[in-house]
């Protein structure tokens, strides 16, 4: 049967249109898969290199997997195997070589991003090395990474350090403080509750959680729902989203809140090690007051006091009470100041420096700015010394001229750049 004049022309205009269509819906998807690779969130090299973000890092194979074991294995009767995540960092770096020095296994991880100079990062970790401490170079929210770790070592322990630090650097890139300390968290947190056996979990929180809170000294008893910054309100984030593992999964959580840690080794962050570097530099220094003129001051914690604090509570940490995933009982669940319980003002702590350096600072007065840190911390230990054996033992004096000879040998002779 012949087609009619009518029905081609309607038959020649469904296929224009068709074609139409599909060109145009080849044009919305290229558009779409263009703006996708391009996109920062997918690029794994975002174009601001102080965000820490999923890389791609050389790791696997039987030479890999050999070191891994090797460094995770235990020498002494009652040792444990531990994986300590941002094990480059200031800490990390510490309690990983106490760790090793008593004969426990250990295994570091780190993504060693640039929020401050990676060299220093660069130089713990050779200071690991040469204790017998592997760090695998790898992000947290590598979950093929963290599953295949698990997969070579029955770890006992977590101790989680991995962050992103800095309560001011919040303000610039907020989506960093997501990515490691929640998303991070989580990502750990997944894996630890599918491991057989579950490990027993020690992590970094902070007494930012603290926040608005006027209750002095800071009792883990006090209210901590009011961060006065982006980074407290993560670390807070974290603690809730312990609770809801531990009581799920069943995953034993000790959250230890640390007080303005400082020492040898320390972040180029902290204002103790930039005052240090502006004093030696002749240049001037910003001293913040608060409003009326009131005290600026801290719970300056020394390094090695710290350390206690967290091989106490591993040390302490009870088995976690899951199995693929589901809960057998009730599991632990901890949290613990770690401060010294002696605030000392910011002013005072640059009187040290001067007396330690031998050269005056030009001290600059400034108003504190809103940008989240708060006027005071100071720790009531209490419960950490009960608990955990924890005493803190070094005075400001005495960690600050510990750090001072590190600095000066650090940096000595022009050999390293201190920013």
């Amino acid at each position: 049967m012949e087609r009619s004049p009518y029905f081609h022309n309607r038959l020649m205009r469904w296929h224009s249109s068709l074609a139409k269509l599909t060109f145009w819906s080849f044009m919305f998807l290229g558009l779409i898969l263009i703006f996708f690779f391009r996109s920062p969130s997918f690029n794994p090299l975002p174009q601001d290199p102080s965000r820490r973000s999923l890389r791609t890092y050389n790791w696997g194979g039987p030479a890999w997997e050999k070191r891994v074991r090797s460094s995770a294995r235990i020498r002494s009767p009652n040792g444990i195997s531990v994986l300590v995540t941002g094990a480059a960092g200031f800490v990390g770096t510490h309690v990983s070589a106490a760790l090793k020095r008593r004969g426990d296994g250990v295994i570091g991880l780190d993504n060693f991003n640039d929020y401050y100079d990676p060299s220093l990062k660069r130089a713990r970790q050779a200071l690991l090395e040469r204790s017998g401490v592997f760090i695998v170079e790898g992000d947290i929210n590598d979950s093929t990474l963290l599953r295949k770790l698990f997969e070579v070592v029955a770890f006992t322990h977590l101790m989680h350090l991995a962050a992103q630090a800095g309560v001011r650097y919040a303000m610039q890139n907020p989506g960093s403080y997501v990515h490691s300390n929640i998303a991070g968290f989580v990502s750990l947190l997944e894996i630890c509750k599918s491991a057989n056996p579950q490990p027993a979990i020690v992590w970094a929180s902070s007494s930012s959680v603290y926040g608005l809170n006027t209750r002095v000294p800071f009792s883990e008893r006090d209210r901590t729902d009011q961060p006065a910054s982006l980074y407290a309100a993560t670390k807070k984030a974290g603690e809730e989203i312990a609770h809801t593992y531990n009581h799920i999964y069943g995953l034993s959580l000790t959250g230890l809140r640390f007080f303005t840690v400082y020492g040898p080794w320390g972040r180029p962050d902290m204002a103790y090690f930039f005052f240090t570097r502006d004093i030696l530099k002749g240049k001037s220094i910003s001293i913040f007051e608060a409003s009326n003129h009131g005290t600026v001051a801290r719970d300056f914690t020394y390094i090695d006091d710290i350390v206690k604090g967290c091989l106490g509570a591993l040390d302490t940490a009870e088995k976690s009470t899951g199995s693929g995933g589901k809960k057998k009982s009730p599991a632990q669940l901890r949290v613990y100041n770690l401060g010294n319980t002696f605030p000392v003002p910011v002013s005072d702590l640059v009187s040290i420096l001067e007396r330690l350096l031998k050269v005056n600072a030009k001290r600059k007065i400034m108003k504190l700015p809103r940008n989240g840190d708060v006027q005071f911390t100071h720790a009531n230990i209490s419960l950490a010394r009960r608990e955990l054996g924890y005493k803190p033992k070094t005075d400001l004096q005495g960690g600050l001229k510990k750090f001072v000879r590190w600095y000066l040998s650090y940096y000595s002779g022009g050999k390293k750049a201190a920013g």
